[in-house]
């Protein structure tokens, strides 16, 4: 039974929550349930649970028929990774506009799921889809769930509410629906509070191996018994690592790695082959999997070591392997003789969110993970989260107070900035950072990218459109870290002020219905833009924008008139497209945006800006940047010390053809640090630069993580 500071806890996480959900219908011009999708399925996609997430409305009261969303078509997040065997995943609300925590019981949960059941019946009957208007979200979902229907071999049906339930509901068991599994997943406001809870870490999972049939696996000590991090050796029996998959999926994958490899590649090929034909040489043929564990239990008796269980496990390079053993566990292949070898490092919880990313990018071999899928840390979003704590935006018309745009590096921070605060400075802290001036990395991505040739990729997802960011960002930053500076940083939040403003515009046109197709619309009309002003080498003014802190009435007449042209191109697919929110992800749909002619009212033209005003701006920020570079920079090479540097120094003195001369001598410089020799801005500039490199060459010292470098050299003498 919860106690009483249990509960108040949950009230309290409840009435943020709550707020936050207000907040963000009110600065996105949704309803409170709209919203409510938003930022839940924000936090399982977070969280590993989900994949991605479409809202998708369809409601009809009569005959309890009822979906919101979706998680991605089936065939694109394919958790089997082969062509035939996808899991449908549909999600259904149940959101409460009380004040006070209300209980969902099993009845209220039951009959939740019968109405997004019944639209799944629904779907597959052609009668039904033909009754609905072609260009509604309910035709679009019924006629994606009819085309996948052969290739689905089981159905995942969300429930998301902000009600809590009932401690006399112990789950749903799964059924069977026209030969396909059904289960039934309920997040409820604790599930959301667990989640977000530990500055946003995911709910501990523990696979115990006691659960299975063969029981405790066994292994082998393979570090030293002293190691603060162990790392255990040992062959998982397939039957069992299928069936732990099958309960847990995704959140055993870690989430800034590509897990969803689709099963054409030569490997994975190979490893069906394998599990098919020979299984019994799969352990020989495979590479296995390296996972992680935050804790680890184990029993030690006549045979050996065995690991009864693990705490928070994650499979961090396997993924694909993973996959493929639970396809062939699903088509009832027999793994009897399969075993999956494993190499698992226990790591302290506190230091997981630094290591387990690291342990991925260096442990993945079968399929070559590019830097991209480890992005959340690059320096980019360092630089743009220390500007959206230092740069004040301008005072908005009749305001009296200056704020700042908040930028989430890490999901959750926001709300965790103000988990210990004062009512009195948890007030003056939301007037600096207001709710509606905070974005995330995904955010970021997709308030850039439709200022592209790309517009039409941020229609396929928050994930997918960031992976495609993430890799253009890297290579941008590699050619030049200059150019994103204050200004960088000033037109990106002006470009989110465009996207909040397209959003509401395109819900005002007169061609809108009510949760019809709005994020496409506003992607695409941003994109239309784009290319017309790239077109005729002119610029938005996005200082402008950045100075009034809002969008003007002639770009905003310019926003209606290109959503104008853009609906008849989404309410049009092309030949082979039935499915519009399909059509808006596809580039054909963008070439044939690209070819709208609006006419363009020439007030608006004029407030546009030549390439060589926007080149002379870019430049002089570039200058500025480098300034402020130089001096970061030198403050970080001086701040390590010179026991830092020692300790580099010693680490390369078998290992000289990692480094050049020059990065030798200016190092030299750097180990008498405390004596006074202090390296110049451009030679710290080579050392950080230095130190980027080495950590992909296994270097153990981390400019940004001096102190556990220290305490870790310091234990190493007291062991002496």
């Amino acid at each position: 039974m919860a106690s009483q500071d249990d509960t108040t806890k949950l009230q309290g996480y409840y009435d943020d929550f709550f707020q936050d959900v207000l907040e963000e219908a009110a600065s996105n011009n949704m309803l409170n349930a709209e919203a409510f999708f938003e930022l839940c399925t924000a936090d399982l996609i977070d969280a590993g649970v989900i994949p991605a997430a479409e809202q998708m409305q369809y409601i009809r009261p009569t005959g309890g028929v009822r979906v919101d969303g979706y998680c991605g078509d089936p065939l694109l997040y394919n958790e089997t990774g082969e062509a035939r065997g996808c899991v449908l995943s549909l999600i259904v609300l149940d959101f409460s506009q009380d004040l006070d925590i209300k209980t969902l019981t099993k009845a209220d949960m039951d009959a939740d799921f019968k109405r997004v059941e019944n639209y799944l019946r629904y779907s597959l009957d052609p009668t039904f889809r033909e009754k609905l208007e072609v260009t509604s979200p309910g035709y679009d979902l019924a006629e994606m769930i009819a085309s996948r229907w052969e290739s689905v071999y089981k159905v995942r049906l969300f429930l998301l509410t902000n009600k809590l339930l009932s401690g006399r509901v112990q789950g749903k068991e799964p059924t069977d629906f026209a030969g396909r599994e059904v289960v039934y997943d309920v997040w409820d406001i604790r599930g959301f509070y667990q989640i977000n809870a530990a500055a946003g870490e995911r709910e501990p999972l523990v696979v115990d191996f006691t659960e299975y049939e063969q029981g405790a696996v066994r292994a082998l000590l393979a570090s030293d018994k002293s190691s603060e991090e162990p790392v255990y050796l040992t062959a998982i029996p397939g039957e069992e690592l299928a069936r732990i998959y099958d309960r847990w999926g995704a959140r055993l994958l870690e989430q800034n790695v590509r897990v969803f490899l689709q099963a054409r590649s030569k490997v994975n090929r190979g490893i069906k082959s394998t599990l098919d034909n020979d299984p019994a040489h799969f352990f020989s043929f495979n590479n296995g999997i390296t996972g992680t564990a935050e804790g680890i239990h184990t029993t030690d008796g006549k045979d050996g070591l065995r690991i009864v269980s693990l705490d928070n496990f994650q499979i961090v390079n396997g993924g694909q392997t993973t996959a493929s053993v639970h396809a062939a566990y699903k088509r009832g292949a027999d793994l009897s003789k399969v075993f999956v070898q494993a190499k698992i490092t226990v790591i302290e919880p506190e230091k997981a969110r630094e290591l387990v990313p690291r342990i991925s990018e260096y442990a993945n071999s079968q399929n070559r993970v590019s830097s991209a899928d480890f992005f959340a840390n690059h320096p980019y979003h360092v630089r743009m989260e220390n500007f959206s704590r230092t740069i004040s935006a301008p005072q908005k018309a009749g305001m009296l107070q200056t704020s700042k745009w908040f930028y989430e590096r890490a999901r959750g921070s926001y709300r965790d900035q103000q988990a210990y605060l004062t009512p009195a400075k948890k007030k003056k802290f939301g007037l600096e950072y207001p709710r509606s001036q905070t974005f995330t990395k995904t955010d970021l991505a997709k308030y850039l990218m439709v200022w592209s040739d790309k517009a039409y990729i941020v229609n396929r997802g928050a994930q997918k459109n960031f992976t495609e960011f993430a890799v253009i960002i890297e290579k941008a930053w590699e050619t030049s870290q200059d150019q994103f500076g204050e200004r960088y940083f000033k037109e990106a939040v002006a470009k989110k002020i465009i996207f909040n403003a397209t959003e509401r515009i395109v819900q005002s046109r007169d061609w809108y219905e009510a949760g019809g197709y709005r994020a496409q619309h506003v992607a695409l009309t941003i994109g239309l833009i784009w290319n017309a002003t790239h077109g005729m080498k002119m610029h938005v003014n996005f200082q402008k924008v950045w100075n009034d802190q809002e969008v003007g009435p002639l770009l905003e007449a310019a926003i209606g008139l290109a959503s104008d042209h853009v609906h008849e191109v989404l309410m049009n697919p092309g030949a082979g497209y039935r499915n519009i929110s399909e059509w808006a992800k596809q580039e054909r749909c963008w070439n044939a945006v690209k070819k709208c002619q609006p006419g363009w009212d020439p007030r608006w033209l004029k407030e546009l800006l030549t390439d060589d005003e926007v080149r002379e701006e870019v430049e002089a920020a570039k200058k500025d940047q480098h300034v402020l570079s130089g001096i970061e920079y030198q403050t970080a090479v001086v701040n390590a010390g010179s026991g830092f540097w020692l300790d580099v120094s010693n680490w390369l003195r078998t290992r000289r053809d990692l480094v050049s001369e020059k990065e030798l001598g200016i190092l030299r410089t750097a180990v008498r640090i405390d004596s006074g020799s202090i390296p110049s801005d451009k030679q710290s500039a080579v050392l950080v630069q230095m130190m980027q490199r080495l950590e992909k060459d296994g270097c153990p010292y981390r400019l940004d993580n001096k102190h556990d470098h220290t305490n870790r050299r310091r234990r190493r003498r007291r062991k002496i």
